[in-house]
């Protein structure tokens, strides 16, 4: 209780003082950019955010795709544009991975942007289409080891998240279930609905209504609990992979030279805005799970993500197309 009380009255401080302060950020609508396609979990979790955050805000605060590249054309545009507050950036793990899979990475997480707040994070679920004669993990495993080489499971791009997960999967199961690359998480999702490849590591908040529907069948949530909005799914590590532990995070990120007095009011609102009656709710039924960090934390998390990380993509030798 004392935290919450504690995190409450900073919010209500920032916001008191940006208020005293006379300036009249925001006088326009903000952009927030998505660099992944509609459909996603990036898109789904900018769009909810975004809601409520303009209620909060007093103005506009209007979601734009711009995705291609595995999210390094939106992401780049964010970082060139004028750091004014107006335009920010809405992104996940790529935003850390990529920059480990190129040669030349065009920007940098932590050198070129301002991190506002880690806004949540959820799990992944392993998906199959129903015609995949594999009903738990340990099928899969076996499945794929009877199988060499002819099992395909869809991601998003290079080093996307289902990229990532599937790639840990590989790594701890010891197996090489081959990926084929799709532009965005909708179109990798409908690659298993449709029968081009056999399973999918999508966010589970895309992929409970295709589960409910029918369309694809769960085997295990990726985190290192199981996740309430499909209870009855168990961990893939419990389910025969010990040690695998996968988690998609959401963060919100602005360029670089952004004024501090504009990051704080941003992060007040948003904290404010996740803060309210029934939030945690409505975000809990579709598997994800409310954070909202200050920017010290949020940058803090990119850190350590980047360390996480490197030793998977040196691993399994993963390359930006």
């Amino acid at each position: 209780m004392k935290t919450c009380l504690a995190a409450l009255a900073a919010v209500l401080a920032a916001l008191a003082t940006f208020s005293a302060s006379g300036q009249s950020y925001p006088s326009k609508a903000i952009r927030l950019i998505c660099p992944f396609p509609p459909g996603g979990s990036v898109d789904v979790v900018g769009r909810l955010l975004a809601a409520k955050v303009s209620d909060s805000i007093g103005q506009q605060i209007v979601v734009e795709n711009r995705s291609g590249a595995a999210g390094v054309i939106g992401t780049e545009a964010v970082m060139h544009a004028p750091a004014d507050g107006y335009t920010l950036l809405v992104n996940t793990i790529p935003f850390v991975t990529n920059q480990l899979m190129m040669a030349r990475a065009p920007y940098d997480p932590l050198r070129d942007f301002v991190s506002i707040s880690l806004v949540a994070s959820s799990p992944s679920v392993v998906t199959v289409h129903p015609s995949v004669p594999a009903r738990s993990i340990r099928e899969l495993i076996a499945l794929a080891k009877a199988k060499p080489g002819e099992l395909h499971y869809s991601a998003a791009g290079p080093g996307t998240n289902p990229h990532i997960a599937g790639e840990l999967f590989n790594v701890l199961a010891g197996i090489d279930i081959a990926v084929i690359q799709y532009k965005g998480g909708g179109p990798a999702d409908m690659a298993v609905i449709a029968g081009e490849v056999d399973l999918t590591f999508g966010n589970i908040s895309q992929q409970a209504g295709n589960v409910k529907a029918g369309r694809l069948r769960a085997l295990a949530v990726t985190s290192a609990e199981r996740n309430a909005a499909m209870p009855e799914l168990p961990t893939v590590a419990e389910a025969g992979v010990p040690g695998y532990e996968f988690e998609t995070w959401f963060v919100i990120a602005a360029p670089k030279a952004t004024p501090r007095p504009i990051v704080d009011t941003l992060n007040a609102h948003m904290r404010k805005a996740l803060a309210a009656p029934g939030e945690a709710k409505l975000w809990d039924e579709r598997g994800l799970k409310i954070i909202a960090s200050s920017p010290e934390e949020a940058t803090a998390h990119l850190e350590r993500e980047r360390r996480k990380w490197t030793r998977v993509i040196r691993e399994r030798g993963i390359k930006a197309e």
